[in-house]
């Protein structure tokens, strides 16, 4: 009971860490962090996150060999990371030696010092945002507890991940209508018409060149004028 009290309590502070960063990358570099520093066995973490058309990328690793067992994934269209994040919840590798789910991986990890490996699902229960991968250099070092220990940890770290995600997004879209707000006035000011007519004039252009509103903005703020050929703006 004691035990499970100072569990609890270890990971309530680890919640409130992971929670209390300001941006989106801070969380991923805190999340790798206390990955290794808290989960029995856990040498090498990374996180991997799904990206639009199937890609993936990792976003957070605490070194480089992380990346590399990553990039290696990514090449292949096989391994552990991308069963978790695309195919299944949570990925076990006792042993990379004797498991061969992925042979051409296994043989890069095992060449890197790596044995045991766990990929765990991170989601919620509107979208899978990627996966935990965590990396070991003993056989079975994710089994039992240890494994129960990452699960609640990818938890805590999924509730991080998708809070920082919302936050970043809200900053985003102010900062958005910040930069069309001026450029509505730089327009207006301009060609002497009205800020809805300037608004039109934005979105059209957005529209014709596949350019986002947001760069369209962004462009008529520090230039002055609309990018490339002016169009005919009238009243």
């Amino acid at each position: 009971m004691t035990e499970d009290r100072g569990l609890a309590a270890q990971f309530a502070q680890i919640s409130g860490e992971l929670m209390g960063e300001s941006t989106e990358e801070l969380t991923f570099d805190a999340v790798v962090k206390r990955a290794a520093d808290t989960i029995p066995g856990c040498v090498h973490a990374g996180i991997t996150l799904r990206r639009r058309r199937g890609r993936a990328e990792t976003v957070a690793a605490t070194d480089g060999l992380v990346d590399r067992l990553d990039a290696v994934q990514y090449a292949l269209q096989e391994g552990p990371c991308l069963d978790a994040a695309f195919e299944r919840e949570n990925v076990v590798i006792h042993d990379v030696s004797t498991d061969r789910r992925w042979p051409r991986w296994a043989d890069e990890a095992r060449q890197a010092g790596v044995v045991s490996a766990m990929a765990i699902r991170l989601s919620t229960a509107e979208e899978t945002l990627g996966a935990l991968n965590l990396y070991g250099e003993q056989p079975h070092n994710f089994d039992g507890d240890t494994a129960d220990i990452a699960l609640i940890f990818a938890a805590h770290a999924t509730e991080a991940m998708s809070k920082a995600r919302l936050v970043t997004g809200l900053r985003t879209a102010l900062e958005t209508r910040h930069v069309i707000g001026i450029a509505q006035g730089v327009l207006a000011a301009r060609y002497d018409i009205s800020y809805e007519r300037a608004f039109e004039v934005l979105h059209r252009y957005s529209n014709d060149h596949n350019l986002k509103l947001r760069d369209v903005a962004r462009t008529v703020t520090e230039t002055r004028r609309l990018p490339g050929d002016e169009p005919e703006v009238t009243a």
